[in-house]
């Protein structure tokens, strides 16, 4: 069975025109795989992987998710590997010495050159992020914008993040739940959340859940603040959220009508007293009118004369 909602997504994916290119750069080979295709000065978005992982496997469940798909119909994407991380990439030679992070972020402008682009907008987790953060720095002119995900100059981090994105899924959530010293000593407790991970969760719906459906929306609203987008649809989080807000308010709506009501009946009499207390201080402020009006003609009158003489 597939859902409608489906079909069209895999219709938008079909629809998208993709590339993949070898860019050489003086600090390796970087293979660069380009999604659609560039829109005149509109900035491309450029993705750089985490170490232990590459372009699909880092971004792959994010570019495929349905919120993504109209931020796809504005933007071209430009998916970045590191020299050798790509799938199918050539053992190095023997002596090959891997370039540092800085030298990465270094080959970046050789990349847009490649390509014939004038400017970015960067998305990258772990030692992505911090290459696309130095590269952010060194080049300002080319970067209009950038999401960075558990940026952290530290290499331990960036295993640590690697190791949780490579690791089973209840592993990944082990890792998310608690810390390396209560996972090395509290053997019971551990082992307890992962019988109830592997064998009370729904798997399918807990993958998910896990999927980066609030990120994508957050990735949609950031690009809207930069006026690439127009601000009118809304992502699938929001209309499910907006679905329930309207039950609920419905249902509290109910409640103040009938409150509104009753009000309504009460301000009925109160507003019935309040004209006839008008109406008396009408006549009273009528003859008081009439009085001052009599007063204030006589003192015209004698004005007039005043100024005559």
């Amino acid at each position: 069975m597939v859902l409608e909602g489906d079909s069209d997504m895999e219709c938008v994916m079909a629809e998208i025109e993709t590339s993949e290119h070898n860019v050489e750069t003086p600090h390796g080979r970087i293979h660069c795989t380009m999604k659609g295709v560039p829109k005149g000065d509109r900035p491309v978005i450029l993705t750089f992987h985490d170490i232990g992982l590459n372009h699909k496997t880092c971004f792959d469940s994010m570019f495929q998710h349905e919120d993504m798909q109209e931020i796809m119909q504005h933007f071209a994407v430009c998916h970045v590997d590191a020299p050798g991380q790509h799938e199918g990439a050539s053992t190095f030679s023997t002596g090959y010495e891997y370039p540092s992070m800085d030298l990465l972020s270094e080959s970046l402008p050789l990349v847009l050159k490649h390509f014939g682009l004038k400017s970015v907008i960067g998305m990258a987790v772990g030692a992505g992020a911090y290459i696309l953060a130095r590269f952010a720095l060194d080049y300002p002119t080319l970067v209009e914008g950038l999401v960075l995900i558990n940026i952290n100059p530290c290499a331990e981090g960036w295993m640590d993040w690697a190791t949780n994105k490579v690791t089973p899924l209840p592993d990944m959530l082990i890792g998310h739940l608690f810390g390396k010293e209560e996972i090395s000593n509290n053997h019971d407790l551990i082992a307890t959340y992962r019988h109830h991970i592997m064998n009370d969760m729904n798997q399918y719906n807990l993958q998910h859940f896990v999927k980066p459906a609030k990120l994508t929306e957050a990735f949609k609203y950031f690009i809207q603040g930069m006026g690439y987008m127009p601000a009118a649809s809304m992502t699938r989080l929001v209309r499910s959220r907006t679905a329930s807000g309207s039950s609920i308010h419905s249902m509290e709506g109910n409640r103040s009508r009938s409150h509104t009501n009753e009000g309504n009946r009460s301000r009925s009499h109160t507003n019935e007293g309040n004209r006839s207390r008008s109406h008396t201080n009408e006549k009273r402020g009528r003859s008081h009118t009439d009085s001052m009006e009599g007063t204030a003609n006589s003192s015209a009158a004698l004005k007039s004369t005043e100024v005559s003489c």
